[in-house]
């Protein structure tokens, strides 16, 4: 495998790619055409050089993952959005007079706090509630992280199966598929045609499913060593140590995205397993729609030629 730095994500009938400080969205249309939108965005880690830093540059690349996803996720959506001609309601109305042309960026805003708001509560503070439970019949901490840990995990799985059994998410799902093979593909020294992404894994290291996971399980080892008494200490050391395990998780994930170690290659098992909830086989059309979106911002061709000299005549 080489490292071929393009990632990306899966939106509403389509896959944005992302190369560099490029990036495009290709979307399949109600009507069957690929749409591809091209556009550039700036890291936070390339405007700030503290952010950048190890450790630090973690968080920041996950907020602008969280960013870009969103802004993609609503230009994909706006193909396939219902009765365009219904009149606007009072409170849109409102809105619009409010804050113009920011309107979306305002919304897009919004969702992203409740969004990080919910997962907060969901996948930090309830597992640590419940957990607070059979503190009554377990005297050590250290069984108690682990406890917490693995309710954090059930909650996580439980939710991710619920949500795939929506059309709308097992379609994504499926166009995540189409994301991963489409870079397997590539880092494995193949041409991009449909027929060798088909054939490619559909679970890659550097995934954002392998990173929550990462998450979670590095959450129970800092919870092990940083104790503290109280209910509302513990809630509030939950909330406050997300950077430094989101620093930490990411720093692993950079490493195992770009190592071909054995013992790496064996510490990301367990992501790869939990692939298996958040991608699934796409179909051939969703492989031609992600295959454009690597197109529109990577050479694909100058990198086999640079990475794997030969490439044509396999």
């Amino acid at each position: 495998m080489k490292y071929s730095g393009i990632g990306g994500q899966a939106v509403i009938e389509g896959i944005m790619m992302k190369n560099r400080d490029e990036y495009a969205t290709a979307v399949r249309k109600p009507n069957g055409e690929i749409e591809v939108s091209k556009d550039t965005y700036i890291s936070m880690t390339e405007k700030v050089r503290f952010f950048s830093l190890p450790f630090v540059r973690g968080i920041f690349n996950f907020a602008d993952s969280m960013i870009l996803g969103m802004k993609t996720l609503s230009w994909s959506a706006s193909f396939f959005e219902d009765d365009e001609d219904s009149q606007p309601s009072r409170f849109e109305l409102w809105l619009d007079k409010v804050f113009g042309e920011k309107l979306e960026t305002a919304l897009m805003s919004l969702v992203m706090v409740f969004s990080v708001v919910m997962a907060l509560g969901i996948f930090m503070v309830l597992p640590l509630v419940l957990a607070n439970f059979f503190r009554r019949f377990i005297a050590s901490d250290t069984v108690m992280a682990v406890l917490e840990g693995v309710i954090r995990i059930a909650i996580f799985i439980t939710y991710i199966k619920v949500i795939s059994r929506m059309e709308d998410i097992r379609r994504t799902f499926m166009y995540h598929g189409a994301e991963h093979k489409c870079i397997n593909c590539l880092e494995h020294g193949l041409e991009l045609t449909v027929d060798n992404v088909r054939k490619s894994s559909k679970q890659h290291k550097r995934c954002g499913t392998s990173f929550l996971l990462i998450v979670m399980v590095i959450s129970i080892l800092f919870f092990m060593v940083i104790r503290v008494d109280t209910v509302w200490l513990r809630i509030i050391s939950r909330i406050v140590l997300i950077p430094v395990i989101a620093g930490v998780s990411y720093e692993f994930l950079r490493l195992a995205g770009r190592s071909d170690s054995k013992l790496v290659d064996y510490l990301s098992r367990p992501g790869m397993w939990m692939q298996n909830l958040t991608t699934k086989e796409p179909d051939d059309s969703m492989i031609e729609v992600a295959i454009q979106a690597v197109e529109a911002v990577f050479d694909w061709r100058t990198y086999l030629n640079e990475n794997f000299p030969g490439w044509e005549n396999q």
